[in-house]
């Protein structure tokens, strides 16, 4: 028996998707402001989408990676980022924060912030939770919605 599909949550409110794509179009002009590279931007949202298991973005944000400088080799061993060390400083501390505030252990999120500042400016920082905190909102709203893989979605 086949269960009904859940609906597109953002076909129903328009408007409050509008929103969320708004914040995605924003951080895309902040990111040269504060001198972060598309390519990490790209991981972040790779690595947070692993996390939370969202094929519907994964489908979209590992050929945008690619596209944005990410080799290959990072993206293969991305799940498991604390045991290669071939990720630079700046790429560790930009996963570690994406895996804290995605995860949110122990209410230990905001210290990967406090970490996160011994590597990056404040501003970038900043510009990078807000990163991970709209994936996170991105990721969800697929998954609610069961969205398909992109280019399969009917």
């Amino acid at each position: 028996m086949k269960l009904p599909h859940p609906p597109y949550i953002d076909k129903f409110f328009p408007k409050v998707y509008r929103r969320l794509l708004d914040v995605s179009a924003e951080l895309r002009t902040v990111y040269p402001e504060v001198d972060l590279p598309l390519s990490l931007i790209e991981l972040v949202n790779v690595r947070v989408s692993q996390i939370n298991g969202c094929g519907t973005c994964l489908s979209l944000h590992v050929p945008r990676a690619v596209k944005a400088g990410v080799p290959q080799w990072q993206l293969d061993a991305l799940p498991a980022w604390r045991m290669v060390t071939e990720f630079s400083d700046r790429e560790r501390a930009a996963l570690e924060l994406a895996d804290s505030l995605t995860l949110l252990q122990d209410g230990r999120g905001h210290e990967a912030g406090v970490v996160a500042l011994q590597t990056f400016a404040e501003e970038q920082v900043a510009a990078l939770e807000w990163t991970i905190t709209a994936i996170n909102a991105f990721n969800r709203v697929s998954i609610a919605s069961a969205h398909p893989l992109l280019g399969k979605r009917q």
